[in-house]
């Protein structure tokens, strides 16, 4: 069912990755330091353990079910399965009913990227990304209302409000430097600024290329939501750049072929993700269920739609330090 020279662990690794668009078993593995530090600096470990359980559960799925062995391979169906497994713990209260929520939403995701990649990729062109996870995510948690073993935490910060206080003054030098790797850190969930630098560190690890666009990514989006006078708050916790650095290194490096014209490009969609994410805040605040990365999703669908104007990345497998090919799933 799996490639003889890709064992398990490996596979997993690649799909912690695959959140970053990496092909890289060391990139994911500082991942998971990343988001153990955060667990150690406050004291919840049930991010770390979510992640855990849902790269496993989604990996181990999608090889039972017999999907593409070399997409399996790449970690492609695992990157989901492994948010879902972060987010649901952050946003739903330590229960055993959770757990085994946490297991059914990383199998369904592996599922869901199954049926994105054939319906959205296929028919369109449109890589399905982390449009399986934001749908998994938000199905979880709206459901987790109506059960009474399970507690939705409505203090976290990243859950929106329709009523928050607006910037007026520029951070300092060292409150933007912890907003840069906190915009980072936040795709992953995590609030802290060192697990951002991590999270950094390993996707320079994997492609130089990458690490500048996500670099970019996170500049401009600090810049934009303070420059528009969002939520100091937001702000400094990385609410209103995690998915804009998605964004930024996807049109910039991932599926469309570096260039000056491709740059300007991915600039705008970047800028453009910070002003959606601000919408989706808004229009999901009434249903209490976050944004997740559907701001990024949104955002680079639209983009992505029209690339038969720019020429496309050719998304083959790089020798050294490697990109997601994603032709099977649509990465």
């Amino acid at each position: 069912m799996t490639t003889p020279k890709t064992n398990f662990l490996t596979m997993c690794l690649r799909g912690t990755s695959q959140v970053f668009f990496m092909e890289n078993a060391l990139t994911g593995a500082l991942f998971f330091v990343a988001m153990a530090f955060a667990s150690h600096v406050s004291g919840v470990w049930a991010t770390t353990m979510g992640a855990a359980v849902g790269i496993v559960v989604s990996t181990a799925t999608a090889c039972l079910l017999d999907l593409d062995d070399e997409s399996i391979g790449q970690g492609l169906y695992g990157f989901n399965g492994i948010l879902v497994g972060a987010a649901l713990p952050t946003f739903i209260a330590a229960s055993p009913q959770l757990w085994g929520y946490v297991v059914v939403g990383a199998a369904a995701s592996t599922v869901f990227t199954a049926a994105f990649s054939a319906v959205l990729t296929k028919s369109w062109g449109i890589p399905g990304s982390t449009g399986p996870f934001v749908l998994t995510g938000w199905l979880m948690v709206a459901g987790a209302y109506s059960f009474g073993g399970l507690d939705v935490t409505g203090d976290s910060p990243r859950l929106p409000t329709l009523t928050q206080a607006h910037a007026t003054d520029i951070p300092h030098a060292i409150d933007l430097l912890h907003i840069f790797f906190r915009n980072i850190g936040q795709v992953y969930l995590l609030g802290s600024w060192v697990s951002g630098a991590i999270i950094l560190l390993g996707i320079f690890i994997a492609s130089v290329r990458a690490g500048v666009a996500v670099v970019a990514g996170s500049a401009i989006a600090t810049a934009v939501s303070i420059a528009m006078g969002a939520s100091p708050a937001a702000i400094h916790a990385g609410l209103y750049g995690y998915s804009a650095v998605l964004t930024a290194l996807a049109l910039g490096v991932i599926f469309l072929r570096p260039s000056v014209r491709v740059a300007i490009y991915a600039a705008l969609g970047t800028v453009m993700t910070v002003f959606v994410q601000g919408a989706l805040d808004i229009m999901v605040a009434p249903v209490g269920v976050p944004s997740f990365t559907a701001p990024y999703v949104l955002t680079m669908y639209l983009f992505i739609a029209p690339r038969r104007l720019i020429a496309p990345h050719p998304h083959q497998p790089v020798a050294d330090h490697a990109i997601a090919d994603g032709k099977a799933t649509g990465r």
